[in-house]
Formats: C-alpha cells, structure tokens, sequence
C-alpha cells in the first residue's frame, strides 16, 4: 500500500491497510492511523499523529513547522482525529510552546481544498471548511461548524458550535454559537435554524435560542444587561447555557 516512489522514513509509524501516494514523504515521528488513504505528492512532518479512516489529497502540507517568529524548531506537535477529508493544498502547522505545543483536528470533518489551519488551532468534529479558509494562530472552532469559502478567522478567536459563515467572512472578534454571520467585518444575520433542524435540536430548543438572540442582538440592552436578562432561560435549556458560557468566557468581545 506504499507506493515505491513515496518516501517513508524509518521512524513513521503506518498502520494497517493505509496507503501513502507516489512522490508522497512521511517523516521521522509520524504516525498514520490503519485504513487512512494518502495521495501522492503529499508531504507530513512530524511529530504527528494522524487517525484511522482518513482521506488526504496531493499537495497537502501536514504537520509543517508553525508561521510563528518565535519557534526555534522545539518539538511540537500535530494531532489528527478519524475520518477525516482533507482536500488538496491544505497546509496544517504544528503548535507552539507559547500555545501549548500541539495543533488538533478532531474527527469527521470535510476541509475542502487550499484550507489553512495554523498554529496552536483546536478544530472540533464534523465542521466543514469550504475552500480557502483560513484560522489564524490559537483559533477554537467547535464542533459542527460550516465555513462559507475563502472565511478568514482572526488569532485567538473562538468560533462556537453550530455556526455558519457566509462566502469571504472575516472577523476579529469570537463568534457566538448557533449564529450565521457574513461580512467583513462579520455581523450577525440570526440563527442558524435550518442546520440546527437538520441536527434535530427540539422546537423547543431553538424557539429558546431565537428568545435569546432576540434579547442579545435586537433589543438596546448593553452586554452585561442582556446576560442578566439571558440567566433564567439558561436553567430550561442547554443549548442557551452553552451561548451565555461561551459569551462570558470570550476575551476579545463577541461578533455584535
């Protein structure tokens, strides 16, 4: 499953039936998952550890040095979940000591052609990234995220779960959960109803979350007012206690 013109060397790691393309180069301290296809001229660097059942496209850059001025080639690291697809020309860079060392993308997510995760980046499971997003350094992206393409998501920014970006969203600020946002600089256009529908929140669910939108985004109260007004409905509904959570714990203000 190697073809004989990859590169593999003798420290990788390959699992069980994975198959590395031709021109493809897997460095010493990887670790490639059983059953995960890799197409040809795909480069990984290590240290990283890749799951099982991924797909990963030519021209890939996995596991590269970070963009960062102040690495001096310390071992950080890269972590890959399951199930991946990774489309081509997407570049992944490891961590930074100041970032805690280690990059990570979860599971089932699709990131679709020339994708850029830097940096320190924690991605969630099943996101998409249309093609062209790009995270800045020590980006959080929770789970269930779309990205509309060519998204650019400024460093140290939290993108909460259930969101979704229009085409050639930039923002500089976090974005709350369950929010569709566009622009540049991104603004909130309501809920996103239609997936969370599709994910089968209750009725009940997002009828509670369009109160607390309502409350957050159209009313005149400032912040601090609009969560005081937001803490009753967070002990009948979850997902409203994860909106008000995220809002307190953000650090660089929320998309308003």
């Amino acid at each position: 499953m190697i073809h004989p013109q990859a590169i593999v060397d003798p420290g990788a790691k390959i699992g069980k039936n994975a198959a590395v393309g031709a021109f493809s180069i897997i460095g010493p301290g990887v670790e490639i998952g059983d059953n995960t296809w890799i197409g040809p001229h795909v480069v990984v660097n290590g240290p990283a550890r890749i799951g099982r059942d991924n797909r990963i496209y030519q021209f890939c850059s996995l596991g590269e040095a970070p963009q960062h001025l102040g690495y001096k080639g310390e071992p950080t690291r890269l972590e890959i979940g399951d199930r991946n697809i990774i489309r081509e020309y997407c570049t992944f860079n490891r961590g930074t000591v100041g970032g805690g060392g280690v990059t990570q993308v979860g599971d089932d997510n699709f990131i679709m052609a020339y994708c850029h995760v830097a940096h320190d980046c924690h991605v969630g499971n099943r996101t998409i990234f249309a093609n062209g997003t790009s995270l800045a350094g020590h980006v959080t992206v929770e789970d269930q995220v779309i990205f509309g393409g060519f998204s650019m998501i400024h460093q140290f920014c939290r993108v909460g779960a259930h969101v979704m970006t229009g085409i050639s969203t930039v923002t500089f600020k976090d974005i709350p959960p369950y929010l569709l946002v566009a622009g540049n600089t991104a603004a909130p256009h309501g809920l996103n109803v239609r997936g969370l529908k599709r994910r089968n929140f209750s009725e009940a669910s997002i009828e509670a979350l369009r109160k607390a939108y309502k409350i957050l985004y159209k009313s005149d109260l400032g912040l601090s007012e609009a969560i005081e007004q937001l803490e009753p409905i967070t002990r009948d509904c979850k997902e409203v206690a994860h909106f008000v959570a995220f809002i307190k714990r953000s650090e660089r203000g929320i998309v308003r």
